[in-house]
């Protein structure tokens, strides 16, 4: 196993002890909170750090081109899910992240079936890196409701024109 992957496995080592510190938070400013936002960040750094390593060390696997999307997925959609739990993000936004995320997935698997592999897209990657800051935005300043308001806003957009432009981009993949 490559030193990259190790780094992505952290990454989803961190995603159990961000949740309890999530959950031990319960929404609010507290330590526990601030820590689940410092966990957070050390994971979102991870991603970087993970991708820097596999490109420049030659360590780019299948087994990562595998992990390392799972793990951003994971992470961001745990914040979301306990956002979510406290109202502070609408279900409806979930289920619009959620949606796309599947449908990314099945778009590239119907490609890889057909022998050709999709790669990320610099929108995925804005959304992904988009999506980590916002959220760490809204655990930084939970009571502020604009703020919040525009975390959403950002995230909803870019996910939605990320994973139209996945679409329009491989549409020949569902129809060959």
């Amino acid at each position: 196993m490559t030193l990259a992957s190790k780094i992505t496995l952290v990454r989803v080592a961190f995603i159990p002890v961000y949740m309890v510190l999530m959950y031990l938070s319960g929404g609010q400013p507290n330590w526990y909170l601030w820590s689940a936002l410092g966990v957070f960040i050390l994971a979102s750094l991870t991603d970087f750090v993970d991708g820097q390593i596999a490109r420049r060390c030659h360590q780019v696997s299948d087994f990562g081109k595998f992990l390392d999307p799972l793990a951003d997925k994971l992470l961001t959609i745990a914040a979301m899910t306990m956002f979510c739990e406290w109202g502070s993000f609408p279900a409806w936004a979930l289920m619009i992240v959620l949606t796309r995320e599947f449908a990314v997935t099945g778009l590239r698997l119907v490609a890889v079936g057909k022998g050709n592999v999709i790669a990320a897209g610099w929108s995925g990657k804005v959304k992904t890196a988009s999506t980590m800051i916002g959220l760490c935005v809204m655990m930084a300043f939970p009571t502020v409701g604009w703020l919040c308001w525009t975390v959403i806003t950002v995230i909803v957009v870019t996910t939605v024109w990320s994973g139209v432009e996945y679409f329009v981009q491989n549409w020949k993949c569902l129809w060959d």
